[in-house]
């Protein structure tokens, strides 16, 4: 039965339409999107374990830090087995880690749930993060900005249905809980269900997408398509890159560089959204802006991160994805600017400019894989955009890291305001300044990390000859 998982069984028959594979990527995405949501029970597990902050946010460090370790290590296996396994695998990861965790709850083991969630959820995220993406981009050799963001998209929406999806649960597992009020906590019993629940349902969604999956023939282009028309743009080659080869560009460790500055300036405004619209409203001890409304920016906030992710990475597909990075971090730099200088000046204006932002921020997610579709070709990209996701792993210690140490030394939460952001902001700016630097210097990658191919080289799939799979040059 396993061998229904084989990549050889997964080539879609002729006819197919390539507009399955969308929303077969979604069903994995939006499922392992969840892990942006543990935030509405997180207070719940503190009072269970009778534990600090800390303790219980180091599981979804354990978790982001997995995500990018594991696409790294399993992006080669990924390629060589096809997006069915990898997506089977996904989700058999991350189901385990919620039942793992659900047990560590039930026995109050908190380290069972660094295992699960953690360690073994975490290895899902990778991989199923990262599963889709070459079979996206060889079915789209046209508009591969656009299938990818629609892809993740999906990662950046999970919390979106996963937040309201929880606290409806734990309401139900425990009628006393008030998902209404913020000083309300969940018992342990359904805290232990909602894990159980969703580490079954999320399962067989993403079992929807194991089975839709496919992979486009070898020969297969899409109608109309001319390969010699994407070899005509700048910065986009129809030749093949190893993985191996890739890591020893200078071009690869340049886009590294922009994605760890982009998503480090990103993630430190979300991690801080909440309290930070509140600060910079702030007289005294008194906040103009409400909880409840600080709730619904960070809300606000999660429709711009999944709206970026499809709207600027299908823009990418017009004007390149260089151009589109200038966007990203130089209009991010005078953004970041404006917010320092004037967003403590009107709500309104506060709201605008970090909902830009964080489009950005998401948009630099859903278009790198396309960028490193156009650098390396479509060979290995799935491996090699697990490698680089390791900069996301980077960025998301280094974001909050530089903001909090900020904030400690202007004050204690509740008290600061406006002014107490501003050297953190600044140097946010600073960061996207080194990665705008960084795309700028990016070029084509030279023929000397090329992959000699079997005679098209169209970039459309096709496949290096013999010696080069069996990993002779």
């Amino acid at each position: 039965m396993l061998s229904a998982l084989d990549r050889r069984h997964t080539v879609a028959p002729p006819g197919y339409s390539r507009w399955l594979i969308p929303p077969a990527a979604l069903a994995i995405h939006l499922c392992i999107g969840q892990v942006y949501a543990t935030s509405v029970y997180k207070n719940s597990l503190i009072a269970h374990f009778d534990a600090s902050q800390t303790a219980v946010g180091i599981i979804f460090s354990i978790a982001i830090v997995m995500l990018g370790l594991s696409a790294a290590v399993a992006g080669t296996w990924v390629e060589a087995n096809g997006p069915r396994k990898a997506m089977f695998v996904s989700a058999c990861f991350w189901a385990t880690g919620f039942l793992v965790g659900s047990l560590g709850i039930a026995t109050k083991q908190l380290w069972l749930l660094y295992l699960g969630y953690g360690l073994l959820g975490g290895i899902g995220l990778g991989i199923g993060y990262i599963s889709p993406v070459s079979t996206l981009i060889k079915w789209f050799p046209d508009r591969p900005g656009l299938a990818t963001g629609l892809a993740i998209m999906g990662f950046g929406g999970g919390a979106m249905v996963a937040s309201p999806l929880s606290r409806q649960l734990l309401s139900f597992y425990d009628p006393a809980y008030d998902p209404s009020n913020a000083g309300s906590v969940a018992s342990g019993s359904a805290l232990v269900w909602l894990f159980v629940t969703l580490g079954l349902g999320y399962f067989v969604v993403m079992m929807f997408g194991v089975f839709n999956v496919r992979v486009p023939a070898p020969d297969w282009k899409p109608a109309g398509f001319d390969p010699s028309r994407v070899a005509a743009k700048p910065m986009v080659t129809t030749a093949n890159v190893s993985a191996a080869n890739a890591l020893r560009t200078r071009s690869f460790w340049l886009l590294w560089v922009v994605l760890f500055c982009n998503v480090t300036a990103g993630i430190g405004i979300l991690e801080q959204a909440s309290p930070m619209i509140q600060d910079f409203f702030r007289d005294g001890r008194t906040s103009a802006v409400t909880v409840a409304a600080a709730g619904g920016f960070v809300g606000l906030l999660s429709l711009f991160n999944m709206a970026g992710r499809f709207v600027w990475s299908s823009t990418s597909d017009a004007i390149g994805r260089k151009p589109i990075y200038v966007v990203y971090l130089g209009v991010g730099m005078v953004l970041y600017t404006l917010l320092a200088l004037f967003g403590q000046t009107a709500t309104a204006l506060f709201v605008l400019l970090a909902c830009v932002i964080i489009s950005f921020y998401g948009g630099g997610f859903a278009t790198v894989p396309a960028y490193l579709r156009d650098l390396f070709g479509t060979y290995q990209v799935g491996a090699i955009h697990g490698r680089l996701l390791t900069a996301w792993s980077a960025a998301g210690v280094a974001g909050p890291l530089i903001v909090n140490a900020f904030l400690d030394a202007q004050g204690k939460p509740g008290t600061l305001t406006a002014s107490a952001y501003r050297p953190a902001l600044f140097t946010m700016v600073g960061v996207l300044a080194v990665g705008f630097v960084a795309n700028l210097l990016v070029r084509p990658v030279p023929e000397r990390f090329h992959e000699p191919t079997g005679g098209r080289g169209d970039g459309t799939g096709s496949e290096p000859v013999a010696a080069e799979r069996s990993g002779t040059r």
